[in-house]
């Protein structure tokens, strides 16, 4: 790369997309030309970054042309077509699908917590975990590196937005036919309201709790319950650590949130704890319960951190903490990891902002 790095945004009409977007024109501007690309019924679009309208592309081998680094928030089936036309035109693809985690050659990188493995990318390709694991992993990260991980249990509640533009149109769909109504109290008088319009969650999320999200896997979990467990083992670099997840999908729009309960190999206080918390990067401790202060989604919507709070040890085992920590699926979740990797690979090629900028300062080691 020569000058200021060309950026390509693959998938920026969608949800993650338009935060994209945002964030790109809120932080340090680093990036020459930024292109928009996005499936052929959406080009001609013009859209809006760094104060600017920006006509979308379809992708094509051209598209990618002169492109520096890509980032692709897309379906898996299209990164799987058009991340390796990026990478082979040489970018370095930064790919958010799903389609390249876990390949040999490809690293899951979180950019607080193992940037070190930026530096192994023989493919040209980059992943960052799912929302939920990034909703997660900046916390427990940062109590790992203290005390030692040694085993995790979580219960997930994701919100609706995870499912893209269809899961949030389907919750103020579901919550337009049975607001001011006394429903939900009597069986299946939710469901018989809502009829068919379940959208991607099988049956009402309004006034409702769906102990279930993603696709079928094996043993009875669900993808994203082996999702959060092998990108935890992955990026911290535990690839026996014990995790045991349930997700639930809830009647909120933006915003994951976690309860965990974590085991290390010595014994923990939780003002130990919430110290660590407290000053660890992207994370914001917000743990006052005597005056209704801890984190919900309803708060953090919007925002960048990791929000943990209800910080206590376990009752039971002095090695244990109990946590809850909640975060913006949309922006930490996706998009604003994915810039942070962009600007940490342009840092590495002599592109970093100035100091005065949000991203990657002038001390960044070379990737």
């Amino acid at each position: 790369m020569t000058g200021r790095p060309t950026l390509a945004v693959v998938g920026a009409t969608g949800a993650v997309g338009t935060v994209l977007l945002q964030i790109l024109s809120q932080r340090a501007d680093i990036w020459g030309d930024i292109r928009l690309i996005a499936s052929p019924r959406s080009a001609g679009r013009k859209l809006t970054v760094r104060g600017e309208e920006v006509e979308v592309i379809p992708p094509g081998d051209e598209a990618f042309d002169g492109v520096d680094i890509a980032l692709f928030d897309v379906p898996g089936e299209v990164a799987a077509r058009w991340v390796p036309v990026a990478a082979d035109r040489g970018a370095v693809v930064i790919d958010n699908s799903g389609a390249f985690r876990g390949r040999d050659g490809v690293p899951l990188v979180v950019p607080e917590v193992n940037p070190h493995a930026l530096r192994q990318r023989p493919r040209g390709i980059v992943t960052g975990p799912g929302a939920l694991t990034l909703t997660l992993i900046v916390a427990v990260g940062a109590l790992h590196a203290e005390f030692g991980l040694r085993d995790l249990t979580v219960t997930a509640c994701l919100a609706v937005s995870g499912a893209g533009h269809a899961g949030t149109a389907t919750l103020r769909r579901q919550l337009s036919r049975v607001a001011g109504t006394d429903l939900g109290t009597a069986p299946g008088d939710v469901r018989r309201a809502v009829g068919d319009d379940t959208g991607p969650f099988g049956e009402p999320v309004a006034l409702n709790v769906v102990p279930w999200a993603g696709t079928p896997g094996d043993e009875g979990f669900s993808s994203q319950e082996w999702a959060l467990r092998e990108e935890t083992r992955a990026i911290l670099g535990l690839p026996r650590l014990p995790v045991a997840v349930t997700c639930l999908r809830v009647p909120v729009i933006t915003g994951h949130s976690l309860a965990v309960h974590a085991r290390f190999e010595n014994e923990v206080t939780a003002d130990r704890a919430r110290e660590i918390l407290a000053t660890a990067p992207g994370v914001v401790l917000c743990d006052d319960p005597a005056a209704g202060e801890w984190p919900a989604p309803a708060d953090v919507v919007g925002t960048d951190p990791t929000w943990a709070g209800r910080v206590r040890r376990a009752l039971d085992d002095p090695t244990a903490l109990e946590l809850f920590v909640c975060g913006d699926n949309l922006r930490k979740g996706a998009a604003l990891n994915m810039v942070q990797l962009a600007e940490l690979v342009a840092a590495g090629a002599g592109h970093a902002p100035d100091e005065q900028g949000h991203g990657p300062g002038p001390g960044t080691p070379p990737l």
